[in-house]
């Protein structure tokens, strides 16, 4: 049994970056074409909603709509890149391409490889909430200052939900239940958490589950600091994607275990 959960663990604390290597030379081929499709869908919320809406809304919590659901965005940028990595490429890795079981034939464990392709979606995230943020401080709605406080946060979203996503691939037998996670988690995790209008206006029971969501939290620590406000509760945001990050990585390593071996 421990030589079990041995393999479900990292073996040490650099393994994983020949996953995150080998990830990242395939992208490279198709890096603009990745980067564009991962930013189409925050970019359109942000300036179709963010003009259109705004000119009827004004001033949302002290700032114009736009900059307002700017922040949201970035969030919302993380969260798809990461959640999309990992729910499909990761999963095409998994089950169709054979890399996963490529890479078990080396000395890297099943940790490492999880842990690799969490830091990959990671990275994927980094990378589309980088792009949002610098163009909404090109475009005035924050400021330069606010980049080192806000990537931080856009990482640790991007490892949260590459977490729960690594939970939901480990049990689901075919691409066809993804669209569930989609429409009955990540699409109402959008709407309930803040992104596009204040989580005040919800009603109580919506706010008090909108305060568990990992996205909330994200936006609870990147929204003020875009904004030049000083955050609420920042340790407990923090720990909160922590938490979200951390044991879903060593439940689905565990349901990667059990699945690989039947």
């Amino acid at each position: 049994m421990r030589e079990g959960l041995a393999a479900a663990l990292p073996a040490n604390a650099w393994n994983w970056i020949a996953v995150w290597r080998r990830n990242y030379l395939a992208w490279k081929k198709v890096a603009f074409v990745s980067l564009l499709g991962t930013l189409a869908d925050p970019m359109i919320y942000l300036f179709g909603l963010g003009t259109g809406l705004g000119l009827m809304i004004g001033r949302v919590e002290g700032a114009s709509y736009i900059a307002f659901l700017a922040a949201g965005m970035v969030a919302t940028g993380a969260m798809t890149a990461s959640t999309f990595e990992t729910i499909y490429a990761v999963f095409s890795r998994m089950r169709d391409l054979g890399t996963w079981e490529a890479i078990l034939h080396t000395q890297l464990t099943l940790g490492d490889i999880v842990l690799g392709e969490l830091a990959w979606a990671a990275t994927k995230a980094f990378l589309a909430g980088t792009a949002i943020t610098i163009v909404a401080v090109m475009l005035g709605y924050a400021d330069w200052t606010s980049l080192p406080y806000v990537l931080p946060v856009v990482a640790l979203t991007g490892f949260a939900f590459a977490s729960l996503a690594m939970v939901v691939i480990a049990l689901t037998p075919s691409y066809h239940y993804f669209i569930f996670y989609q429409t009955l988690v990540i699409t109402p995790m959008l709407f309930l958490s803040g992104a596009v209008f204040p989580v005040g206006q919800l009603p109580g029971a919506f706010q008090r589950v909108a305060a568990f969501s990992p996205l909330a939290n994200s936006i609870d620590l990147i929204r003020p600091a875009m904004l030049g406000h000083v955050a609420d509760n920042v340790g407990l945001h923090i720990g909160a994607l922590c938490m979200y990050t951390v044991l879903p990585f060593f439940l689905s390593a565990a349901l990667f275990r059990r699945r690989l071996m039947r």
